[in-house]
């Protein structure tokens, strides 16, 4: 039974430890991990384009997704304060 109970509490050290681990590595921005929450992204525009296929009101979104994306490269002005790129 001791066993068990050790064995139990090294598991639920080590998920503490990868947890606090991974709030360490959010605060240094290398991941979003509870507080931070990522863009769309790649990954979102890809799912939309395969969302236009069955849908295709999606197809605006995507499109004007990619408008504002094209506009804020073109514009000139410097990133907004706290976009990384």
């Amino acid at each position: 039974m001791l066993k068990y109970a050790v064995i139990g509490l090294a598991i639920l050290g080590g998920c503490h430890g990868l947890h606090k681990s991974a709030e360490w590595a959010e605060r240094r921005g290398w991941i979003y991990y509870c507080k931070n929450r990522g863009s769309g992204g790649a990954f979102g525009n890809a799912f939309l384009e395969v969302q236009s296929i069955i849908e295709p009101s999606a197809r605006h979104v995507l499109e004007e997704r990619v408008k504002d994306d094209r506009e804020d490269d073109e514009n000139g002005d410097p990133p907004v304060a706290g976009n990384k790129y």
